[in-house]
């Protein structure tokens, strides 16, 4: 999952981004509200943490922006002011969700958890294609009763795939929404990725039982698990 953090005060943004990149999300930073929007455009965030004492446009503005063009965006606004009208005012124009400065980081990821298993337009507690099972809220794998081993960003690619079996998957789709926005695009990280997470699966390139490549177009998930 990519996240988009927009933010003004550089030591918590940082130490937010530091913190979700170890948990396996891709994180991107925005330092005032018109560089927040201007990423929420380019790039499809699954997640927008945002506060709202920003400078140049704040954060009700970009809220209210980004919700007009990505309907489907999660959105937790982050606020030091404690006035009930300020918290009506960031879910009136389309916050899911909100939380009051100071807090601990470990609400704070129990708030992204709670978000994503709010977001039904295709997620589930549990991923299942085949014998493959994905739990993201613990962040485990199994085939079967085998327990895999994976990194996180093998984690992320195979979720992303989960999400979306039986569908084509582009190389670029995968970037924009495992990889931070400072990735390399000439590096092959993907196809590194790919081959490595394949051959935890056990699977043939040849012969696929999970990941089938696309020549030409990118990844798809066998939505059986290589039995349609």
């Amino acid at each position: 999952m990519r996240i988009l953090i927009v933010e003004d005060e550089p030591d918590l943004a940082n130490a937010l981004a530091r913190g979700l990149r170890q948990q396996g999300y891709a994180v991107d930073i925005a330092e005032n509200g018109e560089q927040g929007w201007e990423l929420g455009e380019i790039y499809d965030y699954d997640l927008l943490i945002l506060d709202l004492n920003l400078p140049d446009m704040d954060g009700l503005e970009v809220c209210r922006r980004l919700r007009a063009s990505r309907p489907s965006l999660l959105i937790l606004m982050l606020t030091a002011r404690d006035r009930v009208t300020d918290k009506i005012a960031g879910l009136d124009l389309g916050a899911d969700d909100y939380l009051t400065k100071p807090f601990h980081f470990a609400e704070l990821l129990a708030r992204i958890r709670a978000l994503l298993r709010r977001d039904l337009r295709v997620r589930e507690p549990i991923l299942q294609v085949g014998e493959l099972k994905l739990d993201p809220a613990t962040r485990t794998v199994w085939i079967g009763r085998q327990r895999l081993d994976l990194t996180r960003k093998e984690f992320s690619i195979l979720e992303y795939l989960m999400r979306h079996a039986g569908e084509v998957v582009s190389q670029e789709e995968l970037i924009e929404h495992v990889w931070n926005e400072d990735v390399d695009l000439f590096t092959g990280s993907v196809r590194v990725h790919i081959r490595s997470l394949r051959r935890k699966l056990n699977d043939d390139v040849e012969h696929p039982r999970y990941i089938e490549t696309i020549v030409g177009a990118g990844y798809r998930l066998l939505p059986s698990g290589g039995t349609e």
